[in-house]
């Protein structure tokens, strides 16, 4: 007969509980918060002032595997994550090989990340042209959204879907709670600039904000044809969002995500020939960035994500510069929470930004009833930070497979004390202490 462990017990002066943070201790026995006790027990683990909330959530990864694993693989990506504080990521169908587009590749997706979650890991599917078909196949396996482009992607065997694509998915995704995430730059001729250039404002400029508002106003008409859930990745373009304001006041089931290094680097700090900072859609002016962080204050983004999109530092065109052929993605999951902390500590208040990687993550990809929040039957994923302590971005510290970011160097508030994953203490004080603690995260 199986004994149960006994239970820990964790302490703050700062827990997130209930929308606010209070003194309480949480009782965690195998892998479920049991109880929450508004004082300290006996025999606490005490956090003091530190904060303690759900365990953060990114909803937007980039993993690599399999295929492509010397690029990133879930045994760094899981481990970085937890280094940050984040309990739960999402992969991307697209960089891996093959590509997440029907269920037999999804299925070596799941056999490839066996004994490397170190992290609770989620999974979406891919939308490309002539895999209609296989839309419901990737639905019943488990997948927790429907991902496409509107241009090029970057891997080739991910093309981008046109609009009459789009129609078809939403029909096949009407009614089955599965949301369909677009990628929303609709180029001007479907391609990449065919020329070379080292300076961030001609790279900006090549992929300018009507491309967003454009594919934006695409998806938002089928939204509203179709009445399915739509959203909108990584808005960059301040332009984009008074388009979805209205969409929103209409009641369209739209969500939209921002990202972190919209919200921490601006164009005008950027330096020619650094394609580490190269992302797509670009990141934009300081003023454009300062309205991404007035929605989030308003709820008009809905969360924040990393958007991690790591590659190898040869595909980086680190040496020559050159942003036409560089690879296009930040390399940012281990520094969600303290690159987005610290480009709005001081525009949201803290109890405001915790949800950000919380709650309203965890809605989204449809696990609001058992993380997100610090409740009993919930999952005991936590974090433990402290948002008043600084640190200093060292490559030695970086768990990504390459250690080569544009936060290296960088100042950043909210330093991670310890990460709790089902239950299991999987980073504390700078350390990954235990393996394998992660679950998939499946739709039923």
């Amino acid at each position: 007969m199986a004994i149960n462990p006994k239970p820990k017990f964790i302490f703050s002066r700062r827990c997130w509980i209930e929308g606010q943070l209070q003194p309480a201790t949480l009782v965690l026995q195998k892998n479920k918060i049991i109880d929450v006790v508004n004082s300290m027990l006996p025999a606490c683990c005490d956090y003091g002032d530190a904060v303690i909330m759900p365990g953060g959530i990114d909803a937007h990864t980039h993993i690599n595997e399999p295929g492509r694993t010397h690029w990133e693989g879930f045994d760094s990506a899981t481990k970085a994550a937890a280094a940050g504080g984040i309990t739960t990521i999402v992969d991307m169908p697209l960089n891996s090989s093959p590509v997440t587009i029907n269920k037999i590749a999804f299925e070596q997706k799941l056999e490839a990340a066996k004994s490397k979650l170190h992290v609770n890991v989620g999974f979406y599917g891919g939308l490309v042209p002539d895999n209609i078909n296989e839309l419901n196949g990737l639905i019943n396996a488990g997948v927790l959204g429907i991902k496409c482009f509107l241009t090029h992607s970057g891997i080739d065997e991910f093309p981008n879907v046109n609009f009459d694509e789009v129609a078809d998915a939403l029909e096949i995704l009407h009614g089955t709670g599965v949301p369909l995430l677009a990628h929303c730059e609709l180029s001007d001729n479907n391609s990449f600039p065919p020329i070379d250039f080292t300076t961030y404002l001609d790279y900006m400029h090549s992929r300018p904000d009507v491309w967003e508002t454009n594919a934006i106003n695409g998806m938002i008409a089928l939204c509203s044809k179709y009445n399915t859930p739509i959203h909108i990745v990584h808005v960059s373009s301040a332009l984009s969002l008074p388009i979805i304001e209205a969409a929103k006041k209409t009641g369209l089931p739209i969500t939209a995500e921002t990202c972190a290094h919209y919200l921490f680097f601006s164009s005008e700090n950027i330096p020619d020939k650094q394609p580490i900072y190269k992302c797509a859609p670009p990141i934009r002016t300081e003023e454009n960035n300062k309205k991404l962080k007035l929605a989030l204050q308003t709820g008009l983004l809905d969360f924040i994500t990393s958007d991690h999109s790591p590659a190898p530092p040869e595909m980086k065109e680190l040496e020559s510069g050159n942003l036409a052929k560089a690879w296009g993605g930040i390399a940012g999951l281990q520094f969600l929470l303290p690159a987005s902390f610290t480009a709005l500590r001081n525009e949201i208040p803290l109890e405001n930004f915790i949800p950000l990687l919380t709650e309203k993550p965890a809605s989204f990809i449809g696990v609001q009833r058992k993380k997100g929040y610090l409740k009993p039957g919930y999952d005991a994923d936590i974090t433990v930070w402290s948002p008043e302590e600084k640190f200093f971005v060292e490559m030695k510290d970086i768990l990504h497979r390459h250690k080569q970011s544009p936060y290296v160097g960088r100042e950043l508030y909210g330093k991670i004390i310890s990460t709790i994953v089902q239950g299991e203490k999987v980073f504390d004080n700078n350390r990954i202490l235990f393996l394998n603690a992660g679950k998939w995260v499946l739709k039923k």
